[in-house]
């Protein structure tokens, strides 16, 4: 395990649940509970042959809190540069340089590392929110391009997590709900059957503001299924059960 240099504006915290500990930046960049929530619902291939790609992969969060899953290879793809340092500090901070790599660069040339038909998972956790020329984007551009589709979008995110998937291989996405037909019309144009749908909520009595999407390439229609919904914290503002397992253990 490397003890890291840190830059004055980053600190280290820990998923308590796995005893991983990760370098954050509130100027550029610190996961949220959907990196938690997206890692949880994932199912890797614990083989060693196994390979796992994490897409718009931050600094490293998503990657970091599966590698327990798995004794195969995990890649995380990130284009800016100071986010793909912090990702590959982390990785040598818990001692996984031997299980995992980053790369570091658009995710629409990801074969230049990774071949395609290649995969077993490929995960992601993108930009949410849609460029367009009235929305309201963050100034600090480390989160403008984190939240928003400055740099890539949704239809070349599915389109490059089918091309990097083996025939059934899994992919596994986390977005808002009022994205989900727009994700489900376009993994229905890249050979990806949805499978699984879980929403998650912020608190009783609220709307869903998050849902996760397991599909399979080229795998059979149909069989889709509704895992239980997931409420964040209970009436008094305290985390659900589940939560708190996956944050704390």
């Amino acid at each position: 395990m490397t003890k890291p240099t840190l830059r004055p504006d980053e600190r280290i915290d820990q998923l308590y649940s796995q005893d991983i500990q990760i370098i954050q930046s509130p100027e550029v960049f610190a996961f949220s509970l959907d990196a938690v929530l997206l890692a949880a619902f994932a199912k890797l291939p614990a083989r060693t042959t196994s390979r796992t790609v994490d897409l718009c992969a931050g600094n490293g969060a998503v990657g970091l809190f599966m590698s327990h899953q798995t004794k195969g290879q995990i890649a995380e793809v990130e284009l800016q540069p100071r986010l793909a340092d912090m990702a590959r500090r982390s990785i040598a901070l818990n001692g996984l340089d031997d299980h995992m790599t980053v790369y570091q660069g658009d995710l629409a040339q990801v074969n230049q590392w990774i071949p395609k038909d290649s995969v077993d998972v490929v995960t992601c956790n993108p930009p949410y929110f849609e460029d367009l020329p009235d929305s309201q984007k963050n100034p600090n551009q480390y989160l403008a391009i984190a939240r928003h589709e400055i740099t890539t979008n949704l239809a070349t995110i599915v389109a490059t997590t089918s091309g990097l998937l083996k025939m059934n291989g899994k992919a596994y996405f986390v977005h808002r709900p009022d994205r989900l037909l727009q994700l489900l019309t376009l993994m229905g144009q890249h050979r990806l059957a949805p499978k699984r749908i879980r929403l998650v909520y912020p608190k009783p009595g609220k709307e869903a503001n998050m849902v996760l999407v397991e599909a399979i390439k080229d795998g059979k229609p149909g069989g889709l299924r509704f895992p239980a919904p997931l409420t964040v914290y209970d009436a008094t503002g305290n985390y659900q059960a589940e939560v708190k397992r996956l944050l704390y253990g």
